[in-house]
């Protein structure tokens, strides 16, 4: 696979805009008359929010993926998805590129909350 062309330049200012933690997944929950969503219940240190996926067809267990930590953007607008509000964002790697995704997680077990960048 050759990798995709880098995007436009982006000023570091536009980075700092994303709110990027790490979270622990606690729970899986069922997305209602959908065939790709998972409501992911995550943990992020002072408070737990649900964040909906797309990864209901990508992972044969789903139950596999708890307590598992991995990155988020948490300071996105809620989303109405399937009839229920997301309040972030997975970060995955791969998939827009058509490949298995895979979770960008830590090195080792940090604080839940801890911030990326």
């Amino acid at each position: 696979m050759n990798p995709a062309p880098i995007k436009d330049t982006a000023e570091f200012a536009d980075l700092e805009k994303l709110d990027i933690r790490v979270g622990t997944i606690i729970r899986i929950d069922e997305v209602p008359n959908s065939r790709k969503l998972a409501c992911l219940v995550v943990d992020f240190g002072d408070h737990q929010r649900n964040i909906l996926s797309g990864i209901k067809q990508e992972r044969e267990q789903l139950d596999d993926l708890i307590g598992l930590q991995t990155l988020f953007v948490v300071n996105l607008a809620p989303r109405k998805m399937a009839g229920l509000i997301s309040e972030g964002m997975l970060l995955d790697i791969g998939y827009a590129d058509g490949i298995q995704p895979a979770f960008a997680v830590p090195e080792f077990k940090v604080p839940n909350g801890s911030r990326a960048g």
